[in-house]
C-alpha cells in the first residue's frame, strides 16, 4: 500500500522578495489584526493545489510538470498591491499581488490544470488568480481597519523575480506550522 501525502506545485520565491514580505507582514501587525501571519520561509506562488495524494503518482505529476513547462522560458514577476480574500467585509485571507508576466503565469498554471486533469485530479472551478499569501484572519475583522490597512500598502511592490522552477512541495502540518519538502522540480 502506498503512502498518502499532502502536495503542491509552486514557484519558491526570492529571499529579497521573502525579507520585503516580511516587512509587509511587520506593518500590517501593527493594526492588532487576529491572525495567523505565514511564515515569510513559507510563502511560495502556489500554480495548483493537489490535495491529498498517493505517493506513487509523484512521476505522473512530475510528467505533466515537465509537459506543461515545455517551451515557457523563466517568468518575470514582482509582487505589487494587496487584497483581500473573499471580500472587503468578510476578509478572510490577506495576500499581495503580482504583476510582470501575469498572462503567462495564468496559461501555465491552465496547462497544468489541464494535463493534470487527465490523471485524475479535479480542474479548478475558480479562475485563476496569482498571489502570496500573507495571513488568515481568525476573527472577524472591522472593515474600516482592514481599509485603512490595505491603503497604507497598496503601492507596495519588490524588485522583479523569475519564477524558473515548477517544483512540487510535500505539505506536513505540524503544530507549529506547515513543513515544505521538495519532492520534484522542473526548470523552465
Amino acid at each position: 500500500m502506498s503512502e498518502t501525502i499532502r502536495a503542491f506545485i509552486a514557484f519558491e520565491i526570492p529571499d529579497d522578495v521573502l525579507s520585503s514580505l516580511s516587512r509587509v507582514q511587520e506593518g500590517l501587525k501593527s493594526y492588532k489584526f487576529q491572525a495567523k501571519w505565514v511564515r515569510p520561509q513559507s510563502i511560495h506562488l502556489t500554480l495548483k493545489f493537489l490535495g491529498t495524494i498517493q505517493s506513487t503518482h509523484i512521476r505522473q505529476i512530475a510528467r505533466v510538470m515537465h509537459d506543461a513547462a515545455e517551451g515557457y522560458a523563466p517568468i518575470t514577476l514582482s509582487v505589487r498591491g494587496i487584497g483581500v480574500f473573499p471580500n472587503i467585509r468578510r476578509p478572510r485571507v490577506i495576500w499581495v499581488g503580482l504583476a510582470g508576466q501575469v498572462n503567462l503565469l495564468g496559461e501555465l498554471q491552465q496547462k497544468l490544470d489541464v494535463g493534470l486533469s487527465e490523471i485524475g485530479f479535479q480542474k479548478e472551478e475558480r479562475s485563476f488568480k496569482g498571489h502570496l499569501t500573507l495571513g488568515r484572519f481568525k476573527t472577524r475583522i472591522n472593515s474600516a481597519d482592514i481599509i485603512r490597512a490595505l491603503e497604507e500598502f497598496a503601492e507596495f511592490e519588490t524588485q522583479p523575480f523569475a519564477g524558473d522552477q515548477l517544483i512540487l512541495f510535500k505539505s506536513e502540518l505540524r503544530p507549529t506550522g506547515a513543513v515544505y519538502s521538495k519532492l520534484e522540480h522542473v526548470s523552465l
